[in-house]
């Protein structure tokens, strides 16, 4: 598969502007995002972007769950936190420590 030359400065452009914001302290590293993200939501990862979505930094994560569903999870790139877990169909996803007993 060829890649054009405009798809490739685009992904250059897009790997300076994440080594950026990390550098500068706006994000957390990938890895540590995907650290802390798997002991709440296990699963493949499957594809991550990096957005500015109104004034805030957000790892957009695909993931393969263990029941073989796929779902996208957004996380605050400064904290680590995720956002909205949703499966594809749009529905919540049910997190582990949602079938947990509590007293």
């Amino acid at each position: 598969m060829a890649w054009s030359s405009t798809h490739a400065a685009g992904d250059r452009n897009d790997h300076d502007r994440a080594r950026q914001a990390v550098a500068a302290g706006l994000v957390l590293p990938l890895p540590v995002v995907l650290e802390r993200l798997q002991k709440e939501m296990p699963g493949q990862v499957l594809e991550v972007e990096l957005e500015r979505e109104r004034e805030a930094w957000i790892y957009e994560i695909k993931l393969l769950t263990p029941a073989g569903q796929l779902s996208k999870v957004k996380v605050d790139a400064r904290t680590g936190a995720p956002m909205e877990p949703r499966r594809r169909d749009d529905r919540p996803l049910r997190r582990a420590d949602d079938n947990a007993v509590r007293p």
